[in-house]
């Protein structure tokens, strides 16, 4: 029977090979952060003031110290897996899970991030705004009412009722004083 504790004779080669791949991987997860990082400053650059550029550069600056940190902590858990600490995958998701939220709310709470989410939201809603002019077209075209026409249905229905409550209300000042007259 073999024992327990012996290690396969080509484990350190595995651990060795296992290694340099995480260590291929995160330098090109730095390198990939690195980039993002290079893009989004031109585009921020060529959208944003002078502060916005700042704080936004400021915010990335703080989500890649993050991700730096994450990769540290990975460095140091891996390390302890191949020392021999019994170390959950579990641990290495929680990682970059915590890292990816850390790191998101940086970038989000920046100035420049802000602008851009405002400026898109207005493109949205602008865009959504000529899509149902078309559709109304569309819809009148064809013959359909549209909600601007039940609008303005319900519009004058809502006039007619509170006209029809003044003469109601007029109707019966009236009749009441005939009442009033015939009683006399």
């Amino acid at each position: 029977m073999a024992d327990s504790n012996t290690q396969p004779p080509n484990w350190n080669a595995f651990a060795e090979q296992w290694n340099e791949q995480f260590l291929e991987a995160l330098e090109g997860n730095m390198e990939a952060q690195a980039e993002f990082i290079e893009s989004w400053s031109e585009t921020v650059e060529k959208t944003t003031e002078k502060n916005e550029i700042s704080d936004g550069v400021e915010g990335y600056a703080r989500a890649y110290e993050a991700w730096m940190n994450a990769s540290q902590q990975m460095v140091d858990r891996m390390n302890d897996t191949l020392e021999g600490e019994d170390v959950e995958l579990e641990e290495f998701r929680d990682i970059w899970l915590n890292t990816s939220n850390e790191a998101f709310k940086e970038v989000m709470s920046t100035t420049a991030f802000a602008k851009m989410t405002g400026e898109t939201v207005g493109d949205v809603l602008e865009a959504q705004q000529q899509a149902d002019e078309a559709a109304e077209t569309t819809l009148r075209t064809l013959g359909f009412a549209t909600e601007s026409d039940v609008v303005e249905v319900g519009d004058r229905l809502v006039e007619l009722e509170r006209r029809q409550h003044a003469v109601e209300e007029k109707l019966d000042r009236v009749l009441e004083t005939l009442e009033a007259r015939d009683e006399e």
